[in-house]
């Protein structure tokens, strides 16, 4: 038995019940939280409260339309994964859907696989998008790989000075002290002995590949990065 997806919830708003009810118990096979909402003020509700990382909505929907409530949505929230399902005659409506940001679109009838192979391709894309971390002008780090971007380019950064960014951007913003950095970035030589000349240096040449202030000093504490 496979494992379920605990850390992206769906909402699926359909006011066709026992569709509504089929996709959802389907939908629970793979995901460990999914939302049900019958028309699209109730789907805007939960949105509101629950944050889903995707959401799959009916174009048609009483209240209120499934279009309006994407653009409701949309008015502050462009990352929110949308898909929206429709029917082949409601093109003009398709057209106003892809204007606003829709990632995907199904047409109706809707089978179980395409929306599984959907849901999926939008699950590692929010996973991608998650394992990256933006900082100040055009430096990316990504979490996944391990690597400092600046423009799309690669920065060369030695194995330490991977394990400092790597610790200090899982707490973006906040003081970390200088044993818990050194005894991470030196967790290879247990038997070393702190040495804060050693972390100072480590700390220099790490800023000199950043933009300026992204690590500040916390005196006498730690230090901070700085994400934009």
């Amino acid at each position: 038995m496979h494992q379920k997806i605990e850390h992206i919830s769906v909402l699926i708003a359909e006011d066709e019940h026992e569709l509504r009810e089929y996709f959802a118990e389907y939908l629970q096979i793979f995901f460990k939280t999914v939302y049900q909402a019958s028309c699209g003020r109730e789907a805007l509700e939960i949105y509101k409260v629950k944050k889903p990382d995707i959401i799959v909505a009916d174009i048609n929907m009483p209240n209120l339309d499934g279009l309006s409530m994407i653009e409701s949505i949309r008015q502050h929230d462009k990352t929110t994964k949308v898909i929206i399902a429709t029917a082949h005659s409601e093109k003009e409506k398709l057209l106003k859907a892809i204007e606003l940001h829709l990632v995907r679109y199904l047409i109706k009838p809707i089978h179980s696989d395409t929306l599984k192979e959907l849901l999926f391709s939008l699950v590692a894309e929010i996973e991608n998008e998650k394992s990256t971390v933006i900082l100040k002008e055009g430096f990316v780090w990504d979490q996944k790989h391990q690597t400092l971007q600046h423009n799309g380019h690669n920065i060369h950064l030695t194995k330490r000075e991977q394990r400092l960014l790597n610790l200090m951007l899982r707490k973006p913003n906040r003081s970390i002290s200088n044993e818990d950095i050194y005894y991470t970035v030196y967790a290879d030589q247990p038997e070393k002995e702190f040495s804060i000349h050693a972390l100072t240096s480590l700390i220099k040449r790490l800023r000199t590949k950043l933009p300026d202030n992204t690590i500040t000093s916390n005196y006498g504490v730690g230090y901070i990065v700085h994400t934009k």
